[in-house]
């Protein structure tokens, strides 16, 4: 009883203080899932407490369980709207990328090794993939704003690369332990069955769950407990039919998550804790799994196999992938530094091991060490690449705090908070005020608070800084209400240095725009929009920061656009 206890204490422990340190998530990144890392394996055989796990089927369940509830959770917070930008180069990543990373580092693999090139491209293919997991949890709350392209590009690589790997992984592990057996048509109709049964469960089973949303009335914390187990039944099913069960299940989750009702809004809520517990326990469940004197024999492969992949394989995937797609040089290589390890090669890592491949367990202290390797140093470096190469937008203004109240299970009303700063435009405004000049029909105060304290308005209230203001908003407002509250001088100048000085319609002639003279461009543009010339200079899907050149001097940056692709407002820089 009093070991139980103990147990009991231990979790107990690690979930009070996983929630606490979720706080700080956002500063310090990937380092806080090394931590879990860490913490399993100071109880592991070689820490603290000595308690052997050496499990490896029971950590292939809880693996693949935590990795289900991930990319569950990932696909009900991704944008339908991603796909507009990113569907087609991230499809192209999630195949041809982790094929050409496989095949670069397999004959890496084997010439560092000396190993036969069945069990070098074995131990590729198992860290061929980018890890959801690592990827939605930097990339969401590393406290950086990305390029729409980039960012949708590597999380939605990142949810549909699995199949591809484990494809991969199962072909070479039948490849070392019966290879007479083996053939291209095998390969090739495993590939369109884990695919094709992929694509289609998901989406069918995503299609059945948002009807069932619409039809069922439940208590509000069963929602999420109805879609979670529906996704984690989808995903063993599929499984059990010879399909991809991880992209099912993130399929699943997009259709779901843009799907709004009530029931997604609570969903979302419990989704969030119950994804994240399940990142703390997979870390800590691996890191007591791996024996940690074994991996530091191996350490020196583990780094060569990182350099070479992270400078090497991942940059020529990401070139001749990418490439065709319009993508900028920095883009290029920013895409090439975030291709993220995770817990998912370690999961993979474990198959071999189980399966009984001939030095399977050397590929898996090789794969750990590339793991932890790749989480500290480009999970911790994001911010500084992401700024170097200059992919980041300018912060934007947001409510402090946002909140939904559901009407029936399709109307809604939101409640935003929003608190005056320094150099706000609503100093000295009466809240009513600035309700009416967005929208008075839409936009209606909801409530006001000073020092603390919910008061009453009178005609004489002006806002002062350190003041909040809860509005009650139907429509679109959010972004207007933002711009007046936030720090406009902060902003004007960020704006100003990324879209420069001038913001203007798309619809706009080039001979009627600022700062531009007209013999700086061809007489055949002079009538042209600034829509019809920046449509003609590129061909890809725009996103808010790509820039076209109008002269030596003046660029044109997309500075809006709207849901269905449309640009909107167009900043005019002199550089």
């Amino acid at each position: 009883m009093e070991l139980i206890n103990v147990f009991f204490l231990f979790c107990a422990l690690l979930l009070f203080f996983s929630v606490l340190a979720s706080s700080i998530s956002a500063r310090i990144g990937m380092p806080l899932l090394l931590g879990f890392l860490a913490i399993g394996i100071l109880v592991g055989e070689d820490g603290i407490l000595g308690l052997e796990f050496s499990s490896f089927g029971l950590a292939n369940i809880i693996a693949q369980l935590a990795l289900a509830l991930i990319l569950l959770d990932g696909g009900l917070r991704t944008s339908i709207a991603t796909f507009r930008v990113a569907l087609k180069p991230a499809s192209v990543m999630a195949t041809w990328g982790v094929l050409v990373t496989v095949f670069c580092l397999g004959l890496f693999v084997s010439w560092l090794l000396n190993l036969d090139w069945r069990l070098a491209m074995l131990m590729a293919a198992i860290v061929g993939s980018t890890d959801a997991g690592a990827v939605f949890s930097l990339l969401r709350n590393g406290g950086v704003s990305l390029n729409e392209r980039v960012q949708s590009t590597l999380e939605i690589e990142s949810g549909a690369n699995d199949p591809m790997a484990i494809l991969l992984v199962t072909a070479f592990i039948a490849l070392n332990l019966d290879p007479n057996n083996q053939t291209l048509v095998s390969f090739v109709w495993l590939l369109v069955k884990q695919l094709g049964l992929g694509l289609i469960l998901g989406y069918l089973g995503g299609f059945l769950l948002t009807k069932m949303l619409s039809k069922v009335q439940l208590a509000d914390a069963m929602y999420a407990l109805l879609i979670m187990s529906g996704g984690l039944g989808l995903f063993a099913f599929t499984n059990i039919m010879g399909g991809s069960g991880f992209l099912t299940v993130y399929l699943a989750g997009v259709l779901v998550g843009n799907y709004q009702s009530r029931a997604t809004n609570h969903v979302l809520n419990v989704m969030d804790g119950i994804a994240w517990l399940s990142q703390a326990t997979l870390f800590v469940m691996l890191g007591m799994l791996v024996t940690p004197t074994d991996v530091l024999k191996v350490w020196h492969y583990g780094l060569a196999v990182t350099v070479f992949l992270v400078l090497v394989a991942r940059p020529i995937a990401v070139v001749t992938g990418l490439l065709p797609f319009g993508f900028k040089k920095n883009e290029l290589m920013f895409i090439s530094w975030v291709g993220l390890r995770g817990a998912v090669p370690v999961t993979l890592a474990i198959i071999p091991v189980m399966m009984g491949v001939e030095q399977s367990i050397l590929l898996f202290d090789i794969t750990f060490a590339v793991v932890v390797l790749s989480l500290l140093v480009q999970g911790s470096s994001l911010p500084f690449f992401a700024k170097r190469l200059k992919v980041l937008l300018p912060d934007e203004a947001k409510p402090k705090g946002e909140y939904r109240i559901w009407l029936n299970d399709h109307a809604s009303i939101r409640i935003f908070e929003f608190e005056v700063v320094k150099h706000s435009f609503a100093i000295n405004q009466h809240p009513e005020t600035i309700a009416h000049a967005i929208d008075a029909n839409e936009v209606r105060l909801f409530a006001f608070v000073r020092r603390g304290k919910l008061t009453t308005l009178n005609a004489n209230i002006r806002l002062q800084i350190g003041d909040s203001v809860w509005f009650a908003v139907r429509g679109d407002h959010a972004d207007a209400l933002s711009h007046i509250f936030g720090d406009n001088m902060i902003k004007e100048r960020q704006d100003s240095e990324f879209f420069g000085s001038w913001i203007v319609s798309p619809h706009i002639r080039l001979c009627n725009l600022p700062l531009l003279e007209l013999d700086e461009i061809e007489a055949d543009n002079h009538q042209k929009t600034v829509l019809e010339y920046i449509e003609h200079q590129n061909t890809s899907n725009l996103v808010i920061g790509d820039s076209i050149d109008l002269t030596k001097n003046i660029k044109l940056v997309v500075r809006h656009v709207d849901n269905w692709g449309q640009i909107t407002a167009v900043g005019v820089k002199k550089t």
